[in-house]
């Protein structure tokens, strides 16, 4: 590269720079290698023909010199440090309330991992910095253009690692609700200025006397600057960013990105120039102070090296909008101390009075402040570069401000007045020990004036005691006191055409849902049918948003229902950012609820469960028979690819519920519902047999599986299921674990294979087994378990639980006590109540009647008359049949059975069963029967 011919402007203070490096270090060498470079940066940029302003982001200091920038000479074209594809949203700033930030969003990813999904980009914006000023002069001064010449937001995470995180896409996690306004959102800013070497920035800390960065900053940056003149200001920013930049750990991907972005900066602004022809001493470039003392072969209009290649985007379609930011959302997404940024704001506010500047402003910018006074712009006198301002400001003293009692004092009553309000048992006596602590924490670091931070740290020491009595500290009441969160809002033109139309459909509400307030909305939906459409709505962003932005108190949707009034707390201002996001997805509510539930079904994590679940929730919140049909048939698909059974469970119980859903309102089941029937029976069915043995499948899963197939049985058997494929299925089922060998058990009596006095036998050899008493609970865990597929065993499960506690001794039975409870609390909590609900019909409910009663199981059988011989033939059937033996002699010629005919010995037998005795009583009617049949029978 061709570099700028030194100007020698800063030769003395090179010199001294180097004696004092040989006097300091013994050898000139390093230190003096680093301290002359400092200056040589400080020598080029001052010397580059396209003018640079380094800045410092969210300072007043860079703020302020800004507006005086711009005031003394006016530019044409401001080439600004911001993402090039964020130009077009800039316009929309007026409509919004600072702070906000700019964001792109995306999706639907092409060309990047797709466990990145989604990305996000955020480049917040304040008033208190210099970008707001260069954006706001630049859009309200006719003829002057701003240019964004910073890599694009497709190539921030281009020029990421596959195997990384993007930078600033992780910061530390905050319960508070403000700070999680940006989310997991890459933050971009302009001028990110901290020593990216922690030994530098530990040893500034501990000899400046501070507690964190920030305080160090304002302390010996932010304030000395405040009243500095442009070139003073210049020479500075781009000192201390060769410091950074020279104070470095070894090269890593991040100062490669960082070369990188300079490289790419400079080769737009050469393309714009040449393609726009502007001259160079009416454009200004904005940039952090780091990237001001670049080192790149493309810095300088006067460069010779190559414009740098810069890739081509992505196939990914971004999202562009502005969403509502916050002072504590930027300091958690950038890392900076708590408050930094409120008390940046309120250094502006007083450094603007102080100077008599009138910042600028877009016009029809909100506010939030009433009654503003412009003030006229105070002379300024146009910035010359060819003056050595850093050598004396390096070598003068600091100016120490004189103390401001009235400031100090009204900051001590104001503190105290609000930590009582929230609960702190402080006095006057408190605000005077807050008002000397104040002044002697500031005498110890070196201060003449007490800063915020002072104040802070005097507020705690003085007012916090040992807990806090509310949901503030003294730290948060101090942050509120000297400007307070400042909360931005994203007005309503600039919203996405979702957003605008969820606020249109809402209107009949009658509320101001643009307000960061919680709001009731009370529905009739009987008295007024027209609220139905703001239901339905409600209902679908319930189901997209954040619980706390749409919340039901009173009023459900389901399967089948819609209650007829409604009553809901609506927070729609204070997630405005949820819902800006949404209207990145589609234009419509009901677009994005579809394509949520079309990607439910169809991603590589679907379940059959999860895609039941998305056609409940298209029945009951779309009501779209085309889009249920669809997910209904990638139910059946999932079902019928699924290797497992955990989802079993869930399974049964949604599909239960849609074919209860189904059956009264539709004249027929829907095809995807019979096809689902049928191939669950078949899957079921298939995976019965190793479900039974697998360790890793549970006994609800197993339980669930027979539920699905006794339940479902009649109805698969009518689709044209064979039933062997169940029997089979079963008879190639041996568990071991006691669990599954019960459920077995109550399958195989299900199927009439084991009788319930064979059933009954086998769990009385059990417990009377005293090595199988231990594991009982297990047995008792899987009779539990078959109270679904098979509900008639719930009196035979109270009867052996009862048996059980009747027949045990205690030593036996107080250490099976805990196991039996939380097995069944582990595995069968919603079946316990079937239990509960038998024993309180079996039981007496008086304690009184329990002393004389006898369980039903241990009473003994009644005396009943007994039924007669089958052997035995009489009535009007037996004598229809000796008067007519062809029919039976033929189906006995058939069977193989050649027994002759008995005649009847003896009168028949009374009968005791009450349709014997009417037939005996009433002969008539049979007689009638047996003769209509005779002529028929004869002709056989």
């Amino acid at each position: 590269m061709t570099a700028p011919a030194p100007t020698n402007l800063f030769g003395a203070l090179r010199e001294r720079l180097t004696d004092a490096a040989a006097a300091f270090a013994g050898s000139p060498d390093a230190l003096a290698g680093i301290l002359a470079g400092m200056v040589d940066d400080v020598d080029r940029a001052l010397g580059e023909r396209l003018e640079i302003f380094p800045v410092c982001h969210h300072s007043p200091a860079s703020a302020l010199a800004m507006v005086r920038r711009l005031r003394a000479r006016p530019p044409k074209v401001i080439y600004l440090e911001l993402c090039e594809d964020l130009r077009p949203l800039l316009d929309e700033l007026r409509n919004c309330r600072l702070p906000v930030a700019v964001q792109a969003f995306a999706t639907e990813l092409d060309g990047f991992p797709a466990e990145w999904s989604p990305l996000s980009v955020i480049a917040p914006v304040t008033e208190a910095s210099a970008e707001y000023q260069a954006i706001a002069y630049a859009l309200d001064t006719p003829g002057v253009e701003l240019v964004l010449v910073d890599r694009s937001t497709d190539h921030v995470y281009q020029w990421t690692p596959r195997d990384g995180v993007p930078v600033g896409s992780d910061p530390a996690p905050s319960a508070d609700e403000e700070a999680a306004l940006h989310g997991d959102a890459v933050g971009v800013e302009i001028g990110d200025l901290r020593p990216r070497f922690a030994e530098l920035e530990s040893y500034l800390l501990h000899h400046g006397k501070v507690r964190h960065w920030s305080e160090w900053w304002d302390q010996y940056v932010e304030r000395p600057l405040a009243d500095a003149d442009h070139d003073t200001y210049r020479q500075v920013m781009v000192l201390i960013g060769s410091l950074f930049r020279r104070l470095r750990p070894a090269r890593s991907a991040r100062d490669d990105r960082d070369e990188d972005r300079e490289r790419h900066m400079w080769t737009r602004m050469r393309q714009h120039l040449a393609a726009t022809g502007v001259d160079p001493a009416d454009c200004l470039h904005v940039c952090g102070a780091f990237h001001a003392a670049s080192g790149v072969e493309q810095f300088g209009l006067d460069s010779t090296a190559p414009d740098f290649p810069i890739s081509p985007r992505t196939g990914t379609r971004w999202r562009y909008g502005l969403i509502p930011s916050s002072h504590s959302a930027i300091e958690a997404q950038f890392g900076l101390a708590p408050g930094t940024v409120s008390i940046a704001a309120a250094n502006w506010t007083a450094a603007i009075g102080r100077a008599r500047v009138t910042p600028f402003r877009l016009a029809g910018q909100q506010t939030g402040k009433k009654g503003q006074r412009r003030r006229a712009g105070a002379a300024t006198t146009p910035p010359d570069a060819t003056t050595d301002r850093l050598t004396g400001f390096l070598a003068a003293p600091p100016a120490l401000d004189t103390l401001d009692e009235a400031e100090l004092r009204g900051w001590c009553v104001d503190i105290v007045r609000l930590a009582r309000r929230n609960g702190y048992l402080a006095s006057t006596a408190d605000a005077i020990a807050v008002f000397e602590t104040s002044i002697l924490l500031a005498n110890l670091r070196n201060r003449a004036r007490p800063t915020p931070y002072d104040f802070a740290d005097a507020a705690v020491t003085c007012i916090e005691k040992d807990v806090v009595p509310g949901r503030r500290d003294v730290r948060r009441l101090c942050e509120i006191l000297l400007g307070g969160d400042r909360i931005g809002q994203v007005g309503y033109d600039s919203l996405p055409p979702l957003a605008r139309d969820v606020l249109d459909r809402l209107r009949p509400l009658g509320l101001d849902l643009e307000r960061r307030t919680v709001q009731r909305a009370l529905l009739d939906l009987r008295g007024d049918p027209a609220l139905a459409a703001c239901s339905d709505l409600l209902w679908m962003l319930r189901h997209l948003l954040p619980a706390d932005a749409v919340r039901p108190i009173m009023g459900e949707r389901r399967l089948g229902h819609r209650s007829t009034q409604e009553s809901w707390d609506l927070a729609l201002g204070r997630n405005q950012r949820a819902l800006i996001e949404l209207g990145y997805e589609g234009v419509t509510v009901e677009q994005v609820l579809e394509q949520r539930l079309r990607r439910v079904v169809r991603g590589p994590d679907a379940t059959a469960a999860g895609a039941l679940a998305a056609v409940e929730d298209a029945i009951r919140l779309l009501d779209s028979p085309r889009l249920v049909d669809e997910l209904g048939a990638w139910a059946v698909e999932l079902l019928a690819a699924e290797r497992t059974v955990d989802d079993a469970p869930e399974v049964l119980r949604r599909i239960r519920r849609l074919l209860a859903h189904h059956r009264p309102t539709a004249p027929t089941l829907p095809a995807w519902c019979r096809a689902f029937v049928t191939t669950g029976y078949a899957h079921y069915c298939t995976l019965l047999p190793s479900a039974f043995v697998d360790e890793a499948t549970g006994v609800r899963q197993v339980g669930a599986m027979l539920g699905f197939l006794f339940s479902m049985e009649s109805l698969a058997l009518s689709l044209g299921c064979d039933r062997s494929q169940l029997e089979l299925a079963v008879a190639q089922a041996h568990p071991e674990a006691p669990a599954k060998l019960a459920l077995l058990w109550a399958a195989h009596h299900h199927l009439g294979l084991l009788p319930l006095a064979r059933l009954r036998e086998r769990c009385a050899d059990l417990l009377a087994n005293p090595l199988v008493v231990p594991a009982f609970p297990h047995y008792l865990s899987g009779f539990v378990h078959a109270l679904d597929p098979v509900p008639g065993l719930t009196p035979f499960v109270v009867e052996t639980m009862s048996a059980a506690f009747a027949g045990l001794p205690d030593p036996a039975l107080l250490p099976w006590l805990p196991t039996l409870i939380t097995t069944l609390r582990e595995h069968g909590p919603e079946l316990v109540p079937l239990l509960v609900r038998e024993a309180e019909r079996t039981f007496p409910a008086a304690l009184p009647a329990l002393d004389g009663w006898t369980p039903p199981w241990a009473a003994g059988p009644t005396e009943s008359t007994p039924a007669p011989d089958p052997g035995a033939p009489g009535g009007p059937l037996a004598g229809m049949l000796l008067a007519h033996p062809e029919t039976v002699d033929a189906l006995a010629a058939l069977l193989g059975c050649d027994a002759p005919w008995r005649s009847p010995a003896a009168p028949v037998p009374p009968v005791s069963d009450g349709g014997s005795r009417l037939l005996a009583g009433y002969p008539g009617t049979a007689h009638a029967v047996a003769d209509l049949l005779s002529p028929g029978l004869s002709a056989g």
